[in-house]
């Protein structure tokens, strides 16, 4: 073997430990610990180094895990920062696909103030009752009412009103209300 072989060896045999728990400390992950220690024993063992002894080699490897681990933080920041133009946009499933809200839906509910749009939502969307909703809001049950109130014709002033394809009268476009609902 040649001197640096047994001086890598060497180093490996007695001071594994140290160097991975140095790893774990600089980086906070196992795994990535152990690649630190290995790119850092080829950093420092693929140059020649006269005269290198184990001691010497532990500093040398030391500082690469350091350079190592602030290379690779370096790479992933720039990389987070233009890894949009390199992947398409992906389009995940919509939560929402069971509630049929088209385009239009959305953008006249997002022309409501924040409190009356949730209301709305969770009246009409997640088919809570008025008194669920202003639990959930932690407002009045009157206030609830007033919100919807105002949502339900600021929608219909935005959308129209819609035909209900299962009764075939004029109703509001979210106006779902049924015999002894609030």
């Amino acid at each position: 073997m040649t001197d640096w072989r047994q001086t890598m060896e060497q180093l490996v045999r007695t001071r594994e430990r140290a160097l991975l728990g140095y790893a774990y400390l600089v980086c906070s992950d196992p795994i990535q610990a152990q690649d630190l220690v290995q790119d850092a024993l080829v950093r420092t063992f693929s140059k020649p180094r006269p005269g290198l002894t184990p001691e010497k080699a532990e500093g040398y490897v030391r500082r690469a895990i350091t350079s190592v681990y602030v290379d690779q933080y370096r790479r992933n920041q720039r990389w987070q920062k233009v890894r949009h133009l390199f992947t398409p946009q992906e389009i995940g499933d919509d939560e929402f696909a069971p509630v049929d809200a088209s385009a239009e839906v959305s953008q006249a509910l997002a022309t409501l103030p924040p409190r009356v749009r949730a209301c709305v939502v969770l009246r009409y969307f997640d088919d809570l009752t008025v008194a669920d909703v202003a639990s959930e809001l932690g407002i009045a049950e009157g206030t609830v009412k007033r919100y919807l109130s105002d949502g339900v014709h600021h929608l219909e002033h935005v959308l129209g009103e819609v035909e209900d394809s299962e009764t075939g009268a004029e109703t509001a476009v979210l106006v779902g209300r049924r015999e002894g609902r609030n």
